[in-house]
């Protein structure tokens, strides 16, 4: 049976509240950032987890190991989810599996913008021949 662990912080990053969405299952680790604008309140942050999970874009970042199954005391049980309930950021974790990401993104795009450049070079030169050509032609 496959155990998916999913889970939503909501944090101010100066100038505006995000909220970073973790997600590990089968041993794959992924993370998704949405940014929320002004601070939301825990109805829109529910609705929007509701409505609107399918079209975040997690990006397979982190390979991790599955975690054990095993029955955990109750009383621990609630004093880790007190724990995750106090504003301590975010964890390393996402903020690696984030800047991996950005990593990703920032090579795609520079390959992309290299070649844009090259075809608007192509066509520049393709333009001067042509020119070139027009002006020899009667002679």
């Amino acid at each position: 049976m496959d155990q998916i662990i999913s889970q939503m912080t909501v944090c101010f990053e100066d100038p505006f509240w995000v909220g970073i969405s973790e997600c590990s299952c089968r041993g794959i680790y992924e993370v998704s950032r949405i940014v929320f604008g002004a601070k939301p309140k825990e109805e829109e942050v529910y609705d929007l987890i509701i409505r609107k999970y399918r079209k975040f874009y997690y990006g397979r970042c982190l390979e991790t190991e599955p975690a054990a199954v095993r029955r955990e005391n109750p009383q621990r049980a609630q004093r880790a989810a007190k724990r995750q309930m106090q504003p301590n950021g975010i964890g390393t974790k996402a903020q690696q599996a984030l800047q991996l990401l950005r990593e990703q993104n920032k090579q795609v795009r520079k390959s992309r913008t290299k070649a844009q450049r090259e075809a608007v070079k192509e066509k520049r030169f393709l333009l001067h021949e042509q020119k070139r050509r027009e002006k020899h032609r009667g002679h």
